[in-house]
This record gives structure tokens, sequence and C-alpha cells, in this order.
């Protein structure tokens, strides 16, 4: 297959990402019903489970674009950030953390696009892997509409994901940003 293809499996994967965001955000509408609640969790759910498929899939099958290792990543955030803002009016997390989450992703796309117009792909670190496995796991546990499973604290375990979630965004920040360094500084010899 042409590593110019822009219609691959992981490349449409990544487009269903871009494509829940804004169905999410009305799913997501200050305060939603149970069972409206529910279809936001499968939503953003199966939108969080196409990150973790598209790369594994693009690289099993040897299918790897650049399209996709640059569009993979925005549409994390896209994703990521329509369940964080809608959660502000929710109360179910603070604004001031939700700034801090996606500061970071603006300064880090902001620098992944000046290494891609040096022709540079930055991929995505361990640690924002993990940031990112910990901030879905956080966003299901807080669009979850609470009373449907007896699990006390739900609410607050979600929170705490959250805050963990937060210290790995703004730590793999301060990684990109030294890896960033290193590429520029590097390729400036």
């Amino acid at each position: 297959m042409s590593r110019h293809a822009i219609f691959t499996i992981p490349n449409m994967l990544t487009g269903y990402r871009f494509a829940v965001a804004p169905i999410l955000l009305f799913f997501l509408y200050p305060q939603p019903s149970v069972e409206v609640s529910l279809f936001a969790f499968f939503l953003f759910l199966t939108g969080a489970l196409t990150d973790l498929a598209d790369g594994y899939y693009a690289r099993k099958h040897k299918i790897e674009t650049v399209l996709g290792k640059l569009m993979d990543p925005v549409a994390d955030k896209v994703l990521v950030c329509a369940a964080l803002v809608m959660l502000i009016p929710m109360d179910k997390i603070p604004a001031w953390l939700v700034f801090v989450i996606l500061a970071r992703e603006l300064v880090i796309t902001g620098l992944r696009g000046v290494a891609a117009s040096s022709g540079i792909v930055v991929a995505a670190s361990g640690m924002g892997k993990l940031k990112s496995v910990l901030q879905y796991t956080a966003l299901c546990v807080l669009i979850f509409p609470l009373g449907v499973v007896p699990i006390p604290f739900l609410h607050e375990l979600g929170e705490a994901i959250l805050y963990v979630s937060a210290f790995m965004t703004v730590w793999s920040g301060v990684d990109y940003f030294y890896r960033f360094q290193k590429i520029f500084l590097g390729s400036a010899h």
C-alpha cells in the first residue's frame, strides 16, 4: 500500500475522533439525563479506543502515513478538549485544571507544527502516551453517569485520575520541550 494513501483504516479511525467531538459537545450539554450521559460515555469511549487502535494497526500493517502522524495527536486533543470543556459547566472539573491541560496541548501542538515545517515529525513519547491513557480513563469515569452502577466515590476517582493526568501533562510537556530543543539544536549543527 502506498505510504501516501489518505483513506487508510488508521486515518479513518483518526477521522472518527474528529467527527465524534462535536457530537459529544451536544450530548454533554449540561445536565444530560442518565441515558444521554451513557450515550456520551460510549461515544467518548469509542473515540478513545480508536486512538489506541489506529497507531497499532498502522504499525502492524506498515501503513503509517505522514498525514496520520500529524493528524492523530490533533484528533486526540480535539476529542479530549471537547470533553474537558463540557465537564466545566457540569461542575465535574475546575476550569483552571482544564486551562493547564489545554495550554500544554496548544504549546506542544505548536511546537510539533514548527518541527513539521522543518520536515521533522515528532512522535508521541511513552510519557505522552501514558498521559493520554490517564486522560481518557479520567474522562470516561467523569462522563459516566453517577448512580448507574453502585461504585462509591466514582466521581472523586475520576477527578483524582484527572489530577494525576494533569501532572503527567505538564511533565510530558517539559519532556517534549526538551526533545524539541535537542532536535533543533542538533539540526543547527
